[in-house]
């Protein structure tokens, strides 16, 4: 078995390394022949607030809004009393009450990624982004470039962004997108797991149809009402049964479950929208608190826009009932726009009309027909350009002295 030790590179040992005496040994049969990684920062956000200021390391802390915001990132620390991303803040402290809790900072966070992926790009130009904190590698024919297999290149790598950028990463290493996504998933934080061709189908028999990246609620539960909860259950039917029962999307869940994933790393990928959700802790029915939460995402898709140089046209508001069933309603505007204010003033009424007693579980907002902020937000006779200066000088305030220090729109009804 091919064999490496993840913290001096040494090859070829056993369960702990006789050069260094680690440990973190990664050992595959397959290890020198699989070339499509996945790698993904650990607790992005709280990670570079810890290396920021050291006397967090050991503390729980949250990264998100004020009491009736959202979870954006807890560290694992927070996590092991139950933390999660998206989850109401006042639910996270509750279970977490001595958390220390820290207003994003957008800019910050993407300078340390744009320094991750220059990283990844001295390796390798097939580097498709996904998000801020994560992106998909394909490494095939840089063996000779690099003097190493693309497991050790990546192992590289990953010692690398620690040492330099002072934060760390896990890496799921694969044949296809899908499994190298999996497979970061499987070890963190400071994970190396990989997943090759001989165990795939067997890894993935056991596993949830959820498991299945992209198999949200409505899905999952018309295959549960189908009696179908696991993958094995999909691999034992004949795709064509399930393209006749489900459409593409019978054909989609036969190539995943059976480990067939042919899209290509594709370096030129651009970001189709961006989008903020929140579930709440219980089904919400007025008005008035679901216009706060979708202020909450108004703000945070608009700080994302703005900090990839983007706008939209178009402005979508999700809704999911106590029923789990899915609602989307979007309106366009004449011109893109990356404010938070212009978000929530057309996401408002689209809300309005959904708010007939019904009870809710998640509310969502997002931005598509995506443009360069150049083309966002221009100045008219109605005032428009002023409110979006002064958004935007609250901005920079809270840039430099925290999110709190100055609240803006809707935010001052709640304080």
């Amino acid at each position: 078995m091919n064999s490496f030790c993840r913290d001096c590179l040494t090859e070829n040992v056993g369960q702990r390394c006789h050069a260094c005496g680690s440990r973190r040994v990664l050992a595959h049969d397959e290890l020198n022949s699989l070339s499509l990684a996945h790698l993904d920062c650990d607790a992005f956000y709280a990670a570079i607030e810890k290396r920021d200021d050291p006397s967090l390391l050991d503390k729980p802390v949250i990264i998100g809004g004020g009491k009736r915001g959202v979870v954006s990132t807890a560290c694992y620390i927070a996590r092991i009393f139950g933390v999660r991303s998206a989850m109401p803040m006042f639910q996270a402290l509750k279970l977490c009450p001595e958390a220390v809790v820290i207003s994003p900072n957008i800019k910050k966070y993407t300078e340390v990624a744009r320094a991750v992926r220059t990283a990844m790009r001295a390796l390798t130009p097939l580097v498709e982004p996904v998000s801020l904190d994560e992106a998909y590698l394909d490494l095939t024919g840089t063996e000779r470039l690099h003097g190493t297999s693309p497991a050790r290149t990546m192992a590289k790598l990953a010692r690398r962004i620690e040492q330099e950028i002072g934060i760390t990463v896990s890496i799921g290493l694969s044949f296809n997108k899908f499994l190298a996504k999996v497979a970061s998933d499987l070890d963190k934080p400071r994970g190396f797991a990989v997943v090759g061709h001989a165990e795939a189908i067997d890894f993935l028999r056991s596993k949830p149809i959820s498991f299945i990246r992209g198999v949200g609620d409505a899905t999952a539960a018309r295959l549960a009402r189908d009696g179908i909860t696991r993958i094995a259950q999909l691999q034992d039917m004949a795709p064509d049964d399930l393209a006749k029962r489900y459409g593409k999307t019978g054909w989609w869940l036969a190539n995943m479950a059976r480990a067939e994933d042919k899209r290509p790393v594709d370096p030129d990928t651009e970001m189709k929208s961006i989008s903020g959700e929140t579930t709440f802790a219980e089904d919400i029915v007025d008005l008035e608190m679901l216009s706060q939460l979708l202020w909450d995402q108004a703000e945070r898709v608009s700080a994302r826009a703005k900090a990839a140089q983007i706008g939209g046209r178009t402005i979508t508001l999700k809704l999911k009932t106590s029923r789990f069933q899915t609602r989307s309603r979007a309106a366009s505007l004449d011109a893109p726009t990356q404010l938070a204010h212009r978000i929530f003033e057309v996401a408002r009424p689209l809300l309005a009309r959904e708010a007939d007693g019904t009870a809710f579980r998640l509310i969502g907002v997002g931005l598509s027909h995506l443009a360069p902020a150049g083309d966002c937000d221009p100045p008219d006779l109605l005032g428009g350009g002023r409110q979006a200066a002064a958004e935007r000088a609250i901005d920079k305030v809270r840039a430099k002295f925290g999110r709190d220090v100055v609240a803006k729109g809707r935010s001052l009804t709640r304080r």
